[in-house]
């Protein structure tokens, strides 16, 4: 197994979160997990940074658990950024990339001229030129994540794991971000991981997605195969309509109804 998970159970307390939910993301290619609120998305990504702890099974890494991997040097292959991240009010756009660096430093040592060179190319590529000496807590929303995504890319990892990457943006920010995930994954050749809410934008972004339900996986495969009204009714209970958008090459839904029993009181 390159990346994925390999017999994965999560509970909460007496609360089983996650059962033996086995899947292999493929390497070069964004894979995107859907499913309903409480469903267990975050909580699967939790396990990769550490944060949750399961009670059964692993994460692999090029054939190799995880957890027989040294931090440093996993950081220098897995990069994580959380749904809900704070920096100090007073770091500038260009620390805040620096700090990718982190995991290839020397004990006592600076920065090097390689590591320089690697933040340089880092603010180029993800557009953060004209803003490398602003303030982080200045900066709009959009401008924020995309710093965000700046520190984790400066890590030059193989597999980069995202976890509700647009989330409080609106539409505009959220685009952009988004094309900029794409547009990282393509040049890098990243194996990208990502929970996203947004339908549209997973089948949009994504070679595949994973849809979660029932504490494990329902379904998985190109989003032809999942945005289907059937299946979209069953993970999330909505009826909805599936067009085609030619000029991405991918379907995209327009929710019509909620299948709910508060819909259908005194009918």
């Amino acid at each position: 197994m390159y990346f994925g998970f390999k017999d994965i159970s999560i509970n909460y307390g007496k609360r089983e979160i996650i059962k033996d939910v086995t899947i292999e993301f493929p390497k070069g290619k964004t894979t995107t997990i859907i499913g309903p609120n409480g469903s267990g998305k975050t909580s699967l990504l939790k396990v990769i940074s550490r944060a949750v702890t399961p009670v059964r099974g692993e994460v692999v890494f090029n054939g190799k658990p995880l957890k027989q991997y040294k931090l440093k040097e996993l950081a220098k292959k897995i990069a994580y950024l959380p749904q809900v991240h704070n920096s100090p009010s007073d770091i500038d756009v260009r620390t805040l990339v620096s700090y990718g660096r982190y995991p290839y430093k020397q004990f006592g040592r600076g920065l090097t001229r390689y590591d320089n060179d690697i933040i340089d190319n880092t603010i180029e590529i993800t557009g953060l030129k004209n803003l490398q000496n602003r303030l982080v807590e200045t900066l709009s929303g959009g401008e924020r994540q995309r710093a965000w995504i700046a520190m984790t890319i400066c890590q030059q990892p193989e597999v980069l794991v995202l976890d509700e990457p647009i989330t409080y943006l609106d539409i505009g920010f959220q685009l952009e971000v988004m094309e900029l995930i794409k547009k990282l994954g393509e040049e890098m050749q990243l194996t990208i991981i990502m929970v996203l809410h947004d339908i549209n934008f997973a089948s949009r972004y994504s070679h595949y997605l994973l849809s979660i339900k029932d504490k494990g996986v329902y379904s998985y495969g190109d989003p032809r195969k999942i945005i289907t009204s059937g299946k979209l009714e069953d993970i999330f209970g909505i009826q909805s309509q599936i067009f085609e958008d030619e000029k991405n090459n991918c379907p995209f839904i327009i929710p019509e109804k909620k299948r709910s029993k508060w819909l259908t009181l005194g009918n």
